[in-house]
């Protein structure tokens, strides 16, 4: 029913099928319910909690991916790399754990979520989850002197320092609308309000181009062998993706030249093992998101394709140096 949904979605936010009634009813709901927190908040009858280090909030205006998690590890290395000791907090979307809570590496994504195990694999910095992102954040200080929060951009409970938006160059806002009539969380005039804007894919002027893309492919069952993605042109592969926009996987090895047999799910899909069941013995090829969630259910020909974000060195500079600027003012 969910992958149903999901689809069913897809093709009225982004297909140009038309917004039933229903969900335009639902849609002056939520612009209206949107309206009243924000207004509560601003009149400081809901409190907005601060953090002893400066917050840099990544996130979008759109549900689903648009590739800010391939952008926060950047940031954290690239801050690590200028003396920083920056921490990352999330949700932990779709774990068990509610409360705010520190991830280790081999943790399970049931619990804490599989964005925050692939963050934690990817940067080895201190990680932390939880529904509230302040208790998360202060789980994480003083051991780390910045806190990059992954998503939040409408989480007005925790203030910030930074705000930086991630959109998706080519499929953009889609129909323009809010939840549920599209896919809007806030209205695209927001933009106007964040630091920085980047653009993953084609930007617009006054955005910042990320290039998300990997080169090869790592066997789950065995980490020492894997594959570069040229040598599979002209060969068929399975590519499973349950995140926010599986096409963009399937557009990356079709860049190759590999012939793709598509297997999308919904984002944050929770795997049984039978979606790595394929006939013949072509390879499997997954997300680092999804590796994760396959790990249990892994088989020789699963393997997973690692990705870097690109950007220019120019804004982690920037962001340098107005992190200084708040330390000394603090």
């Amino acid at each position: 029913m969910r992958e149903w949904l999901a689809r069913w979605l897809e093709r009225i936010w982004y297909g140009g099928e038309p917004v039933p009634l229903v969900l335009a009813w639902l849609e002056r709901v939520y612009a209206a319910a949107l309206a009243l927190r924000r207004s509560l908040y601003r009149r400081g009858w809901l409190r907005s909690e601060t953090l002893p280090v400066p917050v840099i909030v990544v996130g979008n205006l759109t549900a689903g991916g648009t590739g800010k998690t391939p952008f926060v590890v950047w940031l954290v290395r690239e801050l690590a790399q200028r003396g920083w000791r920056p921490g990352v907090i999330l949700r932990g979307y779709r774990g068990e754990s509610g409360t705010a809570r520190r991830v280790e590496p081999e943790a399970r994504a049931d619990d804490v979520g599989d964005e925050a195990i692939m963050i934690a694999r990817a940067t080895a910095v201190p990680v932390a989850v939880g529904h509230r992102r302040a208790d998360a954040g202060r789980l994480l200080v003083p051991a780390c002197d910045v806190i990059v929060s992954d998503d939040g951009l409408q989480h007005w409970a925790m203030q910030r320092d930074l705000e930086i938006c991630v959109v998706d160059g080519e499929r953009r806002h889609g129909n323009g609308r809010l939840l549920p009539a599209g896919p809007l969380r806030e209205p695209a005039s927001r933009l106007a309000r964040v630091d920085h804007v980047v653009a993953n894919g084609a930007a617009r002027p006054g955005e910042i181009a990320m290039r998300v893309g990997g080169t090869r492919a790592v066997s789950l069952a065995d980490p020492t062998r894997s594959v570069t993605l040229e040598s599979l042109r002209g060969k068929v592969v399975h590519a499973v993706a349950g995140i926010g926009n599986p096409q963009r996987f399937f557009a990356l090895l079709r860049g190759f030249g590999i012939s793709v047999v598509e297997h999308p799910y919904s984002d944050h899909h929770r795997y049984t093992g039978d979606e790595l069941v394929v006939p013949g013995d072509d390879l499997v090829l997954v997300t680092e998101k999804d590796a994760v969630k396959c790990e249990p259910f892994v088989h020789a020909r699963v393997y997973v394709v690692p990705v870097e974000a690109e950007l220019p060195v120019e804004l982690a500079g920037q962001i340098h140096a107005t992190l200084h600027r708040l330390k000394g003012a603090r």
